[in-house]
């Protein structure tokens, strides 16, 4: 579709957004949202007429880009059937939403417990989790994003936890292996992976295996990074719950269905949880949805006990309903397949290629449709670009880098010192050059900045 400007309507759309819209994660006073008028594939363009290839997939869950019509039909056949009924009664969307989840988790995890979004997924695995094992504690990394409700931000890892942090959430945290900046002075992988396992069993043990309910981790972990976890990691996490009697929960909010070309990431890892989160790409997040699917043991501890815990739109008609088409679409047009060999293929060795020209580029890493460039000030002190969680003028570099890229069409995501390339995962070949031509310009700002 071609953009059509009309500013007039894009200037009513701002004024009753800058007057009535409250806005997450935002000093609402210092913001200026752009107006968007209409989006399709894997592009949105604003009332300016501007158009901007979206390398952030939304908030990473456009899976199969904007406006899809098949799903975009089964929504509207939903609505003409029914439009919502409460969760306690059979329905058909619901339930085939559930089997076709169930059919692409690893292992046994069979039973689908609906959510809104992946915040409440991570609620509610935790609260499974602590009944399942009759333990207190949950122990999280840093560099992990689990959501913004109460307990998934307290699971958080990184300075948007800070505000809402008392202490009182029954949270231990931990060093996951992250090689680039490691804190184990590794200089290998297999040393990242040994010490960090290492790491996690000394904190197992100096807590008390008996206190410890369970371990969350993203199975790749998104906002901080992208951090791909050396070989054996998952697997010697999932060998430690075994040995402690601890759930294994894997957050795959942003790196489920599709993203890292598996249906899920566990999958890259011959890993299973006991529990797994989902949200967000299951249906392209054209209609809120999330979940936690359960292993066989966890679901046996309700079989005759009680769930304590329910949402009033949980497995919600339309929801599923959408669920149900993005996921016979993306088994249907090879989607999965698609973001592991374009990855491959075209954003990997593109990005290499872009890392080789510009000093600002410390490090590549990724999978499939999920990848990130660390930026840096000196690739051989490896000094980030910003200081961590920096704002205003120390985020100068980073801010100028964003505004390059959006001048070049490109809608970068950008988490402090690093820009993560997040595209739909049926993003074209054309389309991906597309972006990677845009990352260029925009990192010859960020070079400007290095030493």
């Amino acid at each position: 579709m071609t953009p059509q400007p009309n500013p007039q309507v894009g200037a009513a759309v701002k004024a009753a957004d800058r007057a009535h819209v409250f806005h997450s994660w935002s000093a609402q006073e210092l913001i200026d949202p752009p107006a968007i008028a209409g989006a399709e594939g894997a592009y949105f363009w604003d009332y300016d007429g501007n158009r901007f290839l979206d390398f952030t997939s939304g908030l990473v869950y456009t899976n199969i880009g904007y406006q899809h019509p098949k799903v975009v039909a089964a929504i509207q056949e939903q609505a003409a059937t029914m439009t919502t009924f409460a969760p306690a009664f059979a329905v058909e969307a619901r339930s085939e939403a559930a089997r076709l989840i169930a059919e692409r988790t690893p292992g046994d995890l069979d039973k689908i417990f609906f959510t809104n979004a992946g915040a409440d997924a991570v609620e509610h695995a935790t609260r499974m989790a602590r009944l399942h094992t009759g333990r207190p504690k949950v122990l999280a990394a840093y560099r992990g994003y689990h959501g913004g409700t109460h307990q998934a931000i307290n699971l958080t890892g990184d300075p948007r936890r800070w505000a809402s942090d008392t202490g009182t959430a029954g949270v231990v945290r931990f060093w996951a292996p992250f090689l680039y900046r490691s804190r184990f002075y590794a200089e290998t992988e297999q040393q990242e992976c040994e010490r960090a396992l290492q790491h996690l069993e000394d904190t197992i043990v100096f807590e008390g295996p008996q206190t410890v309910a369970a371990i969350i981790l993203e199975t790749v972990p998104g906002t901080a990074g992208i951090m791909i976890p050396p070989p054996g990691y998952l697997a010697g996490v999932r060998a430690l719950c075994d040995k402690y009697g601890i759930v294994f929960i894997l957050d795959e909010v942003m790196a489920g269905f599709g993203r890292t070309g598996e249906w899920f990431a566990a999958d890259l890892f011959d890993v299973t949880p006991d529990l797994l989160t989902f949200a967000k790409g299951v249906n392209s997040g054209y209609v809120p949805l999330g979940g936690v699917a359960i292993s066989g043991k966890i679901a046996e501890t309700f079989a005759k006990r009680p769930y304590p815990g329910g949402l009033t739109y949980s497995g919600h008609p339309l929801a599923c309903a959408a669920a149900v088409a993005t996921i016979n679409v993306m088994a249907e047009e090879g989607i999965v397949e698609h973001a592991a060999n374009l990855g491959a293929q075209v954003i990997e060795p593109g990005l290499r290629e872009l890392a080789e020209r510009h000093p600002s580029v410390g490090e590549v890493r990724g999978v499939g449709m999920f990848w990130a460039l660390e930026l840096v000030k000196d690739r051989e002190t490896r000094e980030p670009l910003v200081p961590y969680n920096a704002t205003g003028e120390a985020n100068a570099p980073m801010a100028a880098f964003g505004a390059a890229a959006k001048k070049h069409g490109l809608w970068p995501f950008i988490n402090m010192n690093r820009t993560h390339v997040v595209p739909a995962c049926n993003i074209t070949e054309t389309e991906a050059k597309e972006g990677l031509a845009a990352l260029d310009a925009a990192l010859s700002v960020a070079d400007e900045h290095t030493a």
